[in-house]
This record gives structure tokens, C-alpha cells and sequence, in this order.
């Protein structure tokens, strides 16, 4: 049995799903196991895996469509590596990712999580550098050159100000990401509220820019997309945010508590927003977006 994973949950574009597989097949170090859960009905993609004739290869396709964060549980729930990959159907490995993350578990065999040195692309695959992952950079990311090893409060403060992690390129341990798994009540906030509870289980991440060897792949996002789900997109934060501020401070961490309740990358993205949700007159999402942006959390104390 191949002691690590990628898990691949997908639905979308087959031609950009079939590329990401592709870097998986083409990795410097052979040994691994794919496996694919297919929750669309695009008719060639069966027969499409069954040409492949790769032994390493598992092909799923649900019955019934099951939705991002179901299929992102089956997933997890399917896994049964020592490390697992729950890689994005769209995104792109270095040839090398693979054995970099296992030389980073060869030095620290008890790691939770290995951040690898991730670049993003657009959608056309050219390697891109936006707003969005200019503030992660600039304002939210830790400074790390090389290995930098983290954990507890200052991990759970540092992803809750602003979550600069890039969620599909994360080797988890597969023990505890099966032990956890995502939260059912999250559609949008999952890969950061799973990062919390790890964090709050005593699992540590190393972060490694040492090279790059993953391609995050960012599509460009329409006004009438953007409008589509920032209601419920920051509803749901802030149910999180103030959930797990409240969590923070029962633990004794405050600083993460502090992070929590002010969730300065959230209000930023919501403020971001705001201009686009006026042009098309949503005036529903205006106000959820302004009362998001310019309101913290408070702590509620006994």
C-alpha cells in the first residue's frame, strides 16, 4: 500500500481536471495512489481514466451529485495513507512535489501539515500575481525563508487575521485529517475552520518556500459570480469567526481570539466587493457586505 495520497475531488472543466492529473502520473518519486471522486456526469470522463491503464489510478463517480463540501468529506473519508493531498481538479504539481514534501516528513515525521512553495496561475495557466495573493504576501503571510516550523496560538492567530495558506497544496497527516474531517456546517470557510481544529489538537505545520512545486490555480471571478454568493459567503464567516473566537479564548489563546473577532482579511475581501454588488444593484448583498466589513466580532464574557 503506497503510504501517501492525492486525493482529487472533482467537478468542472475535464480538460483542466485531466492536466492535473497528468502532473500527479508525471512525479519524480512513483509512489503514490490517485484517487478521483467524480461528483459531475461529463459522459467521456470514465472511459477517459479506464485508457489511462495506471495501477496507482482509482476512479469513483457518484451516483448523485453530493456538492463541494460532501465531496470533499467522501474524500477524506476514503483516504487511507500515512499522508493525503486533497488536491484542487484543476490545479498543477511540480514534478518534484512529491519528493520535496517527503523530504520535509523525512526530517519531521510527526508533522501535522507541510505548506510547500506554491505560485499561482491564471486560468489559462500563466503564472499571475493578483490582489488577493499581493495582501496574502504583503500583509498576512509569515516571513520564511527556508523551513519555518508552527503550531498552536501563533498559527491559529496568524491564518485567523488573514488566511494565507494555500489549501489544496497541504500534505496532511491522514490520521488526524480522518479523525477530523471538514465541518458540515461550512460551504466556504472548511479548509480554514479544519487548519483551527488540527491546530487545537496540538498538530503542527512546516511551512516551506525552500522551491516551488505547486501551481494554485485562480480564475478570474465575474461581477454577476461575485454577487451570486457574497451574502452567504460572509454570513458564514462571520458565524465562524465568532464561533471560534469564543473557542480561542476557552482555550487561553487571545491573541487568536483577538484575530478572530477582528478578521481583517474577511472585512478587507467584503470592502473589496462592495463597489462590484452597487454597480449590479444588489442591494441585499451591499448590506451584508458593509455591515461585514465594517463591524468585529466582540467577546461576550461571563
Amino acid at each position: 500500500m503506497a503510504t501517501f495520497e492525492f486525493m482529487l475531488p472533482y467537478y468542472g472543466d475535464v480538460a483542466l481536471m485531466q492536466a492535473a492529473v497528468r502532473s500527479i502520473l508525471t512525479q519524480s518519486d512513483p509512489d503514490f495512489r490517485l484517487t478521483v471522486v467524480d461528483d459531475g456526469k461529463e459522459p467521456e470522463v470514465p472511459g477517459w481514466f479506464a485508457g489511462l491503464g495506471d495501477a496507482r489510478v482509482r476512479y469513483l463517480r457518484n451516483e448523485q451529485n453530493l456538492g463541494i463540501t460532501k465531496n470533499f468529506q467522501k474524500c477524506v473519508e476514503l483516504s487511507t495513507a500515512d499522508h493525503v493531498v486533497i488536491m484542487g481538479c484543476d490545479d498543477l504539481l511540480h514534478p518534484h512535489y512529491l519528493e520535496t514534501v517527503r523530504a520535509v516528513l523525512k526530517d519531521n515525521p510527526d508533522l501535522g501539515m507541510v505548506q510547500p512553495g506554491v505560485e499561482v496561475i491564471d486560468g489559462a495557466g500563466v503564472v499571475t500575481s493578483g490582489l488577493a495573493d499581493n495582501v496574502k504576501d504583503k500583509l498576512y503571510s509569515p516571513s520564511v525563508k527556508g523551513r519555518r516550523l508552527m503550531g498552536g496560538e501563533e498559527l491559529a492567530a496568524s491564518v485567523l487575521r488573514g488566511n494565507w495558506l494555500y489549501f489544496p497544496s497541504i500534505c496532511w497527516r491522514g490520521e488526524v485529517l480522518r479523525q477530523v474531517n471538514f465541518r458540515d456546517e461550512y460551504s466556504v470557510i472548511q479548509d480554514l475552520a479544519l487548519v483551527v481544529d488540527l491546530l487545537e489538537r496540538g498538530e503542527t505545520m512546516m511551512v516551506d518556500n525552500t522551491t516551488v512545486v505547486f501551481q494554485y490555480r485562480r480564475h478570474a471571478v465575474s461581477e454577476s459570480s461575485v454577487q451570486a454568493f457574497s451574502g452567504t459567503r460572509f454570513a458564514e464567516a462571520e458565524k465562524y469567526f465568532n464561533a471560534v473566537a469564543e473557542r480561542m479564548d476557552a482555550r487561553g489563546w487571545p491573541k487568536a481570539a483577538r484575530a478572530a473577532r477582528f478578521r481583517s482579511a474577511s472585512r478587507l475581501h467584503a470592502l473589496t466587493m462592495l463597489p462590484g454588488a452597487l454597480r449590479r444593484g444588489k442591494s441585499g448583498g451591499a448590506k451584508v457586505l458593509v455591515r461585514h466589513a465594517l463591524t468585529s466580532g466582540q467577546r461576550h464574557d461571563a
